[in-house]
């Protein structure tokens, strides 16, 4: 069961309060190249990011940024290290929010003064305490980037807001270690209930990172945790939404695309399975309605296993069948089934409306 969390609204989305968990990313491209941006906040919003984050390092970038929110087909976030007048700059180009990291932003009285002119402008902060800058001092008390580090540096700050009536706030704890993220996680949502922005920061390449991202926010989803989430990769940062998508989609909190189910290949198996699953990976990419689509490779792990698929084949000596549901369909020629699996969801799709 999700905790329960203030709900905040970043632009047209909200976060918490109930609210399905926002997916977000961000751009890679030099923020101050203005036609490189756009088309790449363009690209995270068409394959299902809700919110865009973008780099304003400098007022070049802020100039630029003021630009890109006119254009953005959705909210934009600003996010702000070392100079706070980036981000008053940020607030007039009309971001949605603001993500600081209150470590590097100069001091407390500087965080209340930009807090008082969010405010003014009905716009939420992100406080992103991340393990890399955490104060010196708490570092000594703790013996390093601890979990109870990272959540006693957030509620610092967070009295400091709370202190001027500056409640529209969303948190974030992140370490690249995966069980410190955890833990980090677990003992602020004990504590407060601020919106949560979770993952896993500096996770790595995508062979790694998808499954550090996977454990860490995951985890935290299961125990009713998380009300944003950004898979950090280095990669493409499409590629950071669409396994974000799968997390979620993974655990049933929301329903995107088709999901594809099949069976570890073992000496009972009657078809080659793997070019079968990899062609039918690719057909699906073609579908919108999030089904369950189940492959087979033998008559054990048919309709029986496989029952909570809403469509899927099995295949058998030479030929093989196609089920709805745990119930078949009909036997087709081995060397058909893809073909009448296609049909099957074609029909599903028309139905459907998608």
């Amino acid at each position: 069961m999700r905790k329960t969390t203030c709900p905040v609204r970043v632009g047209r989305v909200t976060i918490g309060g109930g609210a399905p968990v926002v997916v977000q990313s961000m751009t890679n491209t030099r923020s101050g190249d203005y036609g490189a941006t756009l088309e790449q906040i363009n690209m995270l919003f068409e394959a299902g990011s809700d919110l865009v984050r973008v780099a304003v390092p400098d007022s070049e970038a802020a100039l630029v940024f003021k630009k890109l929110v006119l254009k953005s087909p959705g909210p934009l976030i600003a996010d702000i290290h070392f100079d706070v007048k980036l981000a008053y700059m940020s607030l007039d180009a009309g971001a949605s929010k603001i993500r600081i990291n209150p470590g590097n932003i100069g001091g407390r009285a500087k965080l209340a003064e930009l807090a008082r002119r969010a405010m003014s402008y009905n716009v939420p902060l992100r406080v992103g305490v991340n393990s890399g800058s955490l104060e010196k001092s708490l570092l000594k008390k703790h013996g390093g980037a601890t979990a109870a580090a990272l959540v006693e540096s957030a509620l610092g700050f967070l009295e400091t807001l709370e202190e001027i009536g500056f409640t529209d706030l969303v948190v974030s704890l992140k370490a690249s270690d995966v069980y410190t993220t955890i833990s980090a996680y677990r003992f602020f949502a004990e504590k407060k209930s601020y919106p949560l922005h979770i993952g896993v920061t500096g996770a790595g390449p995508p062979s790694t990172g998808s499954i550090k991202n996977a454990v860490g926010i995951g985890s935290l989803l299961t125990d009713g945790i998380g009300d944003t989430i950004r898979v950090s990769l280095t990669a493409s940062p499409l590629e950071e939404i669409r396994v974000a998508r799968q997390i979620l989609q993974s655990l049933g909190l929301r329903k995107f695309t088709p999901e594809l189910i099949s069976c570890p290949t073992c000496g009972r198996c009657e078809v080659e399975l793997v070019p079968l699953v990899a062609a039918v990976e690719k057909m699906l990419e073609a579908y919108k309605m999030p089904v369950k689509v189940a492959i087979m490779g033998c008559v054990v792990n048919g309709p029986g296993e496989a029952k909570e698929a809403d469509v899927g084949i099995s295949a058998g000596k030479k030929k093989g069948i196609l089920f709805r549901r745990g119930q078949v369909i009909k036997t087709v020629r081995q060397s058909r089934l893809l073909e009448a699996l296609k049909e099957e969801l074609d029909l599903m799709a028309a139905q459907s409306g998608t």
